[in-house]
């Protein structure tokens, strides 16, 4: 049972910034609803105020400005699937989308919903993350940016200010020729690791390598012994496939859970990371 419940519906990102000042730990924010409404439902939280931030206009933009792609923070998984824009420019992004929960939860859940539930099994993040992606908070009074390395602090923690709301993700443009995967594996509803990987090819050699593994702690987190390793190797050599385990997933906060103990998540995440690696090689070999 969620019990009795109060619904406001702002009509801007300030408004609803303003409900949960003064409202506080009795409010939460709803939009998608795919997370909030599961953990009421089991007891997980009780909030006796939703703040419905479908009503406001500006969370559900999606458009390129500046170079960037800005995703209000109320537009949903199946949209970014489904955005020729998303697809033709931010290819990882869409691909990454593709691939959270089911058509279902695509279809009412959100990206903002999903970041600020700071759930660690989850795959958007781990994309961004590759993408350089930063976050925009509005308080009663202005807005701020943080890029999502730390807006993501813990699980089902992030740095929303308990006055703030998210009003959009923004997502530079990859650089020219970027060639990216996202690739997962788990057993479970939820998965248990998640790679994503862009490849910048500099004629037949690796001009620049991002890598970004998720779920296997409280957030995602980069590979920059990895990524560094990588600059200048042959694009056929990635092709071919090369071992990954000595990256820096030793050093990884790592997390034994019901998805499998630390040493097995952190075998997956490198061999996932080697095929994340290749398939990026193959699509530059054929975009050539």
């Amino acid at each position: 049972m969620l019990g009795p419940l109060e619904i406001h519906q702002p009509a801007t990102a300030a408004e609803a910034a303003e409900l949960r000042a003064r409202l506080g730990d009795d409010a939460a924010i709803y939009a998608g609803g795919s997370e909030l409404l599961l953990a009421m439902k089991e007891g997980l939280g009780r909030w006796r105020h939703l703040i419905d931030v479908k009503t406001v206009g500006e969370l559900h933009d999606l458009r390129e400005d500046g170079g960037a792609l800005a995703i209000g923070a109320a537009v949903t998984h199946r949209r970014l699937e489904r955005s020729p824009l998303v697809g033709a420019r931010w290819p990882l992004l869409r691909e990454t989308e593709a691939q959270v929960a089911n058509v279902r939860v695509r279809a009412v859940g959100t990206l903002g919903g999903n970041l600020c539930f700071g759930e660690p099994h989850s795959d958007p993040p781990t994309a961004l993350l590759v993408l350089d992606a930063r976050v925009v908070l509005r308080g009663p009074r202005a807005e701020r940016a943080l890029p999502l390395a730390a807006f993501l602090v813990g699980s089902y923690e992030t740095a929303l200010g308990g006055d703030e709301v998210l009003v959009r993700v923004e997502v530079p443009e990859p650089p020219a020729g970027a060639v990216g995967a996202y690739l997962k594996f788990g057993f479970h509803e939820r998965p248990t690791v998640g790679v994503a990987a862009l490849v910048v090819p500099a004629g037949h050699l690796v001009r620049e390598a991002r890598l970004a593994v998720g779920c296997l702690g409280p957030t995602p987190a980069r590979l920059p012994r990895l990524e560094a390793r990588l600059a200048g190797a042959a694009l056929a050599e990635l092709e071919r496939g090369v071992d990954c385990r000595d990256g820096g997933f030793a050093e990884l906060d790592v997390v034994s859970d019901l998805h499998g103990s630390a040493e097995y998540k952190r075998e997956v995440a490198a061999v996932l990371a080697g095929r994340a690696l290749s398939a990026c090689a193959a699509r530059a070999r054929r975009a050539a």
